[in-house]
């Protein structure tokens, strides 16, 4: 049976350095940031329909390696229950139970980690320190109650 591992966090968090450690381990990483890079949206927030087709893009993605039995892990912020949930209702199919690694990375660093980038890799995708604020204001932390769950505290 497939692993999933959802990459939960806000941006700057340290999500893309963690998924890429589980990708030099044999996983297969799916990321939003290099979907959009590779279509011509380097740093910038594309419009809601380029965003609803790299969705779509990377779900299906997900379920036909999930059903070719690979691991997978998604380099996304799952910055909210309700977007976790539907990617659980996906996976519900092919009994796969999704595990969820958070990191609880503090407000100060993850300003300071986004305000550093300067938009040279996928990984590397400039916001204003404005919108970095929102996006940590606005994360919704996930619990124990929604699954799988490992907490870490990047240092």
């Amino acid at each position: 049976m497939a692993r999933v591992v959802f990459m939960c966090g806000p941006a700057g968090s340290g999500k893309s350095t963690f998924a890429r450690q589980l990708e030099g381990q044999g996983m297969v990483r799916l990321s939003f940031d290099v979907e959009l890079w590779q279509r011509g949206f380097p740093g910038a927030l594309p419009p809601g329909p380029v965003r609803a087709e790299v969705e779509s893009d990377l779900k299906d993605r997900l379920v036909k390696l999930v059903s070719e039995g690979r691991d997978v892990v998604l380099d996304f912020s799952f910055w909210s229950r309700a977007m976790r949930d539907d990617y659980r209702s996906l996976l519900e199919p092919f009994v796969v139970v999704p595990e969820t690694i958070y990191l609880a990375t503090d407000r100060e660093t993850v300003l300071r980690r986004v305000r550093d980038r300067r938009g040279v890799h996928a990984d590397d995708a400039v916001l204003s320190e404005e919108l970095a604020a929102r996006y940590f204001d606005g994360f919704e932390v996930p619990t124990e109650t929604e699954g799988p769950l490992r907490v870490i505290h990047p240092v």
